[in-house]
């Protein structure tokens, strides 16, 4: 069960609105689903919300930011930043989407500042795989995605919530 009471934007990120929530989880029982989750997540996000999609490898976390990044109206190839560390991608509506994946990092060293800017934009929409290594920068008031194979094609996904979770989960209630 989910309850929500309206506090009115918080800390540094006025644009979004908060509320207080209990945890979910949701069943998908292949990526299709997985797909639509994720593209009506996206229509949801106006900048500011922080996601951290937690998961072994294959679990679903890029699928799952790529369909998210289609439902803010994002074009184009949604690329895995495994390599290059972030990605920036706009949507039409101006909105940043920010992707990290910290998978390959020892030591975030330069990469905290850039993250914990985009953090603190709030016109920016934060995403971050692999976020042990920078658990320090990552604000009290993110939403925690944890992505579990349940097998072959399905997938549960944990929805946590650290703080107030944003208008968005109510949306997916």
């Amino acid at each position: 069960m989910l309850t929500f009471y309206y506090t009115g934007a918080i800390g540094f990120v006025p644009a979004v609105k908060w509320y207080n929530v209990t945890d979910m989880k949701r069943h998908f029982d292949n990526e299709k689903e997985l797909a639509a989750f994720g593209a009506k997540v996206g229509q949801y996000l106006k900048g500011g919300e922080v996601l951290e999609l937690v998961g072994d490898i294959g679990a679903g976390k890029t699928t799952l930011t790529k369909a998210i990044a289609r439902g803010m109206g994002i074009e184009g190839p949604i690329q895995s930043p495994t390599f290059t560390i972030s990605n920036r991608y706009t949507a039409p509506s101006g909105t940043i989407l920010a992707h990290y994946d910290f998978y390959r990092l020892q030591d975030a060293g330069l990469m905290s500042d850039e993250l914990y800017e985009a953090i603190h934009d709030s016109e920016t929409v934060t995403i971050i795989e692999w976020a042990d290594i920078v658990s320090g920068v990552l604000p009290s008031h993110r939403v925690t995605m944890r992505i579990i194979p349940v097998d072959e094609t399905g997938r549960d996904i944990e929805i946590i919530t650290q703080g107030e979770a944003p208008l968005f989960i109510k949306e997916l209630a």
